[in-house]
């Protein structure tokens, strides 16, 4: 690809992301199309990163700003577990994710008609376990590379995926610099540990800006389209898995980390799960641990609405098929891998779950779009709810306490180490706060 094509498919999706934002981009893309050269490209970029959204939402993407548009919130709930139960929740949580992570893998930016499809054509629907194997799906397109492993028939441990990485990184960077860490050791972090190669969208874009020498805000800023994709929304885990009913400092967390390569409600997808897995150490209530999550990101912005519209509407609606259809209506034109969308779906799965890993999990991942995120999400969330001895045999036995990654130093990892490690930050956090 020429690099006046990489940044002409840079602006055309700059455009969209102007036009979500609230922005009037009318006649931008007719003057895309008559590009020629790199600098009409920048006067074109800078022209749209210019302009002002004209929105309803308040979305700002600075920890002050957030804080000061969260509604009322108890931040910190008292945690009352012993040891045992501590460990067993952060383990659940790991084991939870990267079984949910592995179920949807195989059918990662699927669509949820052409998932319905396949399982039919495979007499495996509903959803039930891990996608039986085929090289050709419903459409008779062949399977990314990579995604047999995580089969029914071939399993063996979580193949390697960004999902697992970034919560393995968020402890690396725990473990190297402690609750005081910042977004800066977070982008030295991606440039020492992870391949550029194994980073995608939002990620990518900020990569390559902090190669550049650019650093916090404009690295999450400069020439990056995704950045309220779902790509921090996944980063979350790690940061709640320390912070048990600390809903408050998951959140900063959260927001440290997204902020190298997000914003707005890339940001807030982050910061939202984050503080639902801290708060699934002190409630075992669904909607509770959601609405404690939502009182951590700005009450007006457009990720609190998608909140309040998947909890009205699984009281509303009795059936997961239609609930799908109403957020499909509502956010299905966002791109696959938005942040809200696919937040939207992992709701819908704990929601209608109701409590149920399995169900849980089958939701997240048959409404399609980022499926591996979505299982990954919802699993983890319900994993820490649950605690690892309370999942289901059949979902875990088969990963065999493994993950693999591309992380560095990290190649291959038992899972019970990972969440035995994860537990000692944990036990830090509670004592030094």
């Amino acid at each position: 690809m020429s690099r006046l094509a990489y940044f002409s498919r840079l602006l055309k999706d700059e455009i969209i992301q102007r036009r979500e934002e609230g922005c009037d981009v009318s006649g931008f893309e007719e003057r895309l199309a008559s590009v020629s050269d790199l600098a009409a490209a920048e006067q074109l970029y800078a022209e749209l990163m210019a302009l002002q959204p004209q929105s309803p939402y308040v979305e700002p993407s600075d920890l002050a700003g957030i804080r000061a548009e969260r509604p009322d919130g108890p931040r910190r709930v008292a945690l009352h577990l012993s040891e045992a139960a501590l460990r067993d929740k952060i383990l659940g949580g790991w084991l939870g994710r990267c079984a949910g992570c592995q179920l949807g893998k195989p059918v990662e930016g699927w669509s949820h008609h052409r998932i319905r499809e396949y399982l039919q054509r495979a007499n495996a629907f509903p959803l039930d376990y891990y996608f039986p194997s085929s090289s050709v799906d419903a459409e008779g397109k062949e399977w990314k590379a990579g995604c047999q492993p995580s089969t029914r028939e071939h399993i063996r441990w979580a193949e390697r995926d960004d999902d697992q990485d970034y919560t393995i990184l968020g402890l690396y960077i725990l473990e190297q610099h402690g609750q005081d860490f910042t977004t800066q050791n977070v982008g030295q972090a991606w440039l020492s540990c992870l391949p550029y190669y194994r980073v995608y969208t939002a990620e990518r874009q900020a990569y390559k800006n902090l190669v550049e020498g650019f650093d916090y805000p404009d690295c999450a800023t400069r020439w990056n389209p995704y950045r309220e994709w779902i790509g921090a929304q996944i980063r979350a885990d790690g940061w709640g898995y320390a912070t048990p009913g600390y809903l408050e400092k998951a959140a900063e967390f959260a927001f440290r980390d997204a902020a190298v390569s997000h914003v707005k409600n890339g940001i807030y997808g982050e910061m939202f799960m984050a503080a639902a897995i801290a708060a699934a150490f002190v409630t075992d209530d669904i909607e509770e641990c959601l609405r404690l999550a939502a009182s951590e990101v700005p009450k007006n912005s457009r990720f609190s609405e998608m909140v309040a519209d998947c909890l009205r509407w699984s009281r509303e609606i009795p059936d997961w098929e239609a609930a799908w259809a109403k957020v499909n209506e509502k956010y299905g034109g966002y791109h696959s891998v938005h942040t809200l969308n696919n937040a939207a779906l992992v709701l819908l799965g704990l929601l209608y779950g109701k409590k149920d890993y399995e169900k849980t999990i089958c939701y997240a991942v048959a409404g399609g779009w980022d499926t591996d995120c979505n299982g990954a999400t919802a699993g983890s969330i319900l994993g820490v709810m649950l605690g690892a001895k309370n999942l289901p045999t059949k979902w875990i036995a088969p990963l065999n306490d493994t993950v693999k990654s591309a992380v560095f130093g990290f190649a291959e990892c038992r899972i019970t180490d990972l969440a035995e490690r994860t537990y000692a930050l944990a036990q830090n956090v509670i004592r030094e706060t």
